[in-house]
């Protein structure tokens, strides 16, 4: 245990620079007493630890120290591997340097843990897009990302959800790859806002630079813009009667999360049936999605999205009770909104 955490520490400095003994433990999940030993520890091994006093001091190692790669576990070593992602890697347009850096980690490590990440590697493949859902077409990631990169402001010609094309000037602080799609996080006018990359119409790359912020978090920032749209995603309730065995369709359909929290609280009704409330976007596209299921679903409130899936039955009973050829026109429903793809 004080072999890794020793490991962990020495990590710690190595990469980021000088860093306080508060800083260190907090890393460490550990006290400061601790950390003063451990360094202690470290400084015995041979390890060049350094400590700056005053306001602006902490704990360094000695400037061009570097140690070999020779701590990692057979685990540790084989998720690196797995947890490169060549797709995205390419569109970044680092597939090269990502295959180099592969090659110097499998030639610094020893036999048993790299022969375990090659097995690793041939076993487990990562597909990043859903179901019946391809990756975002997206032309000018290269550009975004270089502008996020090298902290370079980027003017934008961007189709927003529907026809409409407007010009942005941002500053981008990140990229977030969600479901195949890549989204660039980037302050505009004093607000950092969420542009989906595959939306973007031209890029530039302006020689002008900005000062990212030093306290923006760019995991933290994509936390509160999914969990905000979900709250906007979903602006009413529906309460439905599912049919027995229906669970997995239903999931499908709406989502797994929402479908679970839906069952953990419903009401078991006569025949194996349940009672069911769930969050819907709009009575269209709660229309649209429920259709899908067919007589699996029965909607009980809200009562104008039942009177709208018995227009849509009804409708149904029209086209399908004609002969084919009996020159009843199909009824064309409206186009529902793609819950994947924010504005």
């Amino acid at each position: 245990m004080r072999a890794s955490r020793l490991l962990s520490l020495l990590l710690l400095l190595q990469t980021r620079g000088r860093m306080t003994a508060t800083e260190i433990a907090e890393e460490l999940e550990v006290s400061v007493r601790t950390v003063y030993r451990d360094v202690e520890a470290l400084s015995a091994a041979g390890v060049p630890v350094y400590a700056d006093r005053g306001p602006l001091g902490g704990y360094r190692l000695l400037d061009g120290y570097r140690t070999r790669l020779n701590g990692l576990t057979v685990e540790e070593a084989s998720s690196l591997f797995l947890a490169g992602l060549p797709g995205p890697a390419a569109e970044l347009g680092l597939a090269d340097f990502a295959a180099a850096a592969e090659l110097k980690l499998l030639a610094a490590l020893p036999p048993e843990p790299r022969s375990h990440a090659a097995r690793m590697r041939e076993r487990f493949h990562l597909d990043v897009p859903g179901w019946y859902r391809g990756a975002d077409e997206a032309p000018f990631l290269t550009e975004v990302a270089e502008a996020v990169w090298e902290e370079r402001a980027l003017r934008l010609r961007y189709r927003r959800w529907g026809p409409a094309e407007v010009e942005r000037l941002v500053h981008p602080y990140g990229l977030v790859l969600k479901g195949g799609s890549w989204y660039l996080a980037a302050a505009c006018s004093g607000t950092v806002r969420t542009y989906r990359v595959g939306r973007i119409l031209e890029a530039e790359v302006l020689p002008e630079r900005f000062e990212r912020p030093a306290d923006f978090d760019l995991a933290e920032f994509w936390r509160g813009f999914a969990a905000e749209f979900a709250s906007r995603m979903y602006t009413a309730e529906a309460v439905i009667r599912l049919a027995p065995g229906a669970e997995d369709l239903l999931r499908y359909t709406l989502g797994g999360d929402v479908v679970d929290k839906a069952l953990a609280g419903g009401q078991p009704e006569s025949g194996g049936w349940t009672r069911l409330t769930l969050p819907i976007e709009s009575l269209t596209h709660a229309r649209w999605l429920f259709l899908r299921m067919g007589a699996l679903v029965e909607v009980l409130e809200p009562a104008d999205l039942r009177a709208l899936m018995a227009e849509a039955v009804a409708d149904l009973s029209r086209v399908y009770g004609a002969a084919p050829d009996g020159g009843v026109s199909p009824v064309r429903m409206p186009p529902a909104p793609d819950p994947a793809n924010p504005p």
